[in-house]
């Protein structure tokens, strides 16, 4: 293989992880077919194989890709005279409603045209399609995962992932959703999917679900890269800057969770020289950045990202200050009541009260069903019973929490800790 070769294979893989949503997005508007668009964007990266080892990789090698494209779009569209009389991904009304591939009048707001990619990304997140399927499609449409690479991230086989693809695509069609940017009136509740899609890329990849390893590390890069392009195109959002800032903080820890056998390391244990500083650097900054916001441009308490992140840059100071973390806790729980933020606001109780208190906090969640199969509440209530010395309904809590996990680090760890008692 000639270094020719080897450089221009390594633009053309840089340039599907930087440029795919960029290239599939514009494509689209031509084709107003995404399955088309898609192979005519996967033409135009193996034409890049093949050309750029010879002529060289292109200065701009996301406008070489959209040109070739959408060039190979056009030729089809022109050649295919029955492609208009198919049923298009995306419909015009038979009645004479609006094209969704066409603005209509231009918002104000969105005065100077939206980039294509945030057409695309509204179109995956759109809330008519249940979250699995929002998810399912980002990865495949705006990240160019394959069908086969979506589906080891969730677990399942190709075909059955193939399927839940199929049937989201056919509901954008049934359902006549635009492939068009929301309103400005639209764009909050609209927005708040789709960083509910990209944070639950994030959080199924810093800890998997279930199998050998502890951690998706193409899953936490794609939702990295995601809320980069996010922060880029809608950075007037706090929450966008906030979802940015919270990955960042959170994975900076990805080099310190395992031990040099493998181990699981809690937090607490974890090697702080280990994490990556720049990042904890460029996240706390972005954090600042998204508080100071939230209080001059919304005059309200800021949103449930933004103060995640601050809770996770709390963690990465050189020592954890749980009085301010519960009080972040107590104001992430009234901006978004959740079971689990409970869960961890009762963590922080036990760091700054003691386990006991931390306990009592913990007695009602045992009752709340969405918690039922939870294993984390059941590893949260052995580790208080085992600080509390009650270790007879700590040995019950650890069985319990290894009954429901999956993933064979965290069974290890939570294996080691029912031994030692």
């Amino acid at each position: 293989m000639t270094a020719e070769t080897v450089t221009a294979e390594a633009a053309v893989a840089d340039a599907h992880r930087r440029e795919w949503a960029f290239v599939l997005a514009a494509t689209v508007r031509v084709t107003r077919d995404l399955d088309l668009a898609e192979e005519c964007v996967q033409d135009a990266y193996a034409k890049a194989l093949e050309k750029w080892p010879a002529d060289g990789v292109p200065a701009a090698p996301g406008a070489w890709l959209t040109t070739v494209a959408r060039n190979r779009a056009l030729d089809l569209v022109r050649r295919d005279a029955t492609l208009r009389r198919r049923l298009p991904l995306l419909v015009v009304d038979a009645l004479g409603g609006e094209d969704p591939f066409t603005d209509g009048p231009e918002d104000p707001f969105w005065a100077g045209a939206p980039d294509d990619r945030l057409r695309l990304i509204f179109t995956c997140c759109h809330p008519a399609l249940a979250i699995e399927a929002q998810v399912a499609l980002t990865l495949r449409l705006i990240c160019g995962l394959t069908t086969a690479e979506v589906a080891r991230a969730f677990l399942v086989g190709e075909a059955t992932m193939a399927a839940r693809i199929t049937r989201a695509k056919k509901k954008i069609s049934t359902a006549g959703i635009p492939y068009r940017v929301p309103s400005a009136g639209e764009l909050p509740a609209r927005t708040r999917a789709v960083l509910e899609v990209v944070h639950l890329m994030f959080t199924t990849g810093h800890t998997a679900p279930a199998g050998e390893r502890l951690l998706r590390g193409d899953l936490i890069d794609r939702a990295l890269d995601l809320t980069r392009m996010l922060n880029c195109l809608l950075g007037t959002d706090p929450e966008v800057t906030g979802l940015l800032a919270l990955i960042l903080l959170t994975d900076a820890r990805r080099g310190s969770r395992l031990d040099a056998e493998g181990r699981l390391v809690l937090l607490a244990d974890q090697d702080r020289t280990r994490w990556d500083h720049d990042a904890i650097a460029e996240g706390r900054a972005l954090v600042e950045d998204a508080l100071r916001r939230s209080s001059h441009r919304l005059r309200r308490r800021p949103g449930r990202f933004s103060l995640m992140a601050a809770i996770a840059a709390v963690h990465t100071g050189e020592t954890t200050d749980w009085h301010e973390l519960l009080g972040l806790y107590d104001l992430l729980l009234e901006t978004w009541p959740s079971p689990v933020v409970a869960l961890n606001r009762a963590v922080a109780l036990s760091f700054t009260d003691g386990p006991g208190p931390a306990l009592d906090a913990l007695t009602p969640l045992l009752s709340d069903p969405r918690l039922a199969s939870y294993g984390y509440l059941s590893a949260t209530r052995a580790d208080l019973l085992r600080r509390l010395g009650r270790l007879p309904e700590a040995r019950d809590a650890y069985e319990e929490a290894l009954l429901l996990t999956e993933n064979q680090p965290e069974r290890a760890f939570l294996a080691e800790r029912l031994e030692a008692l």
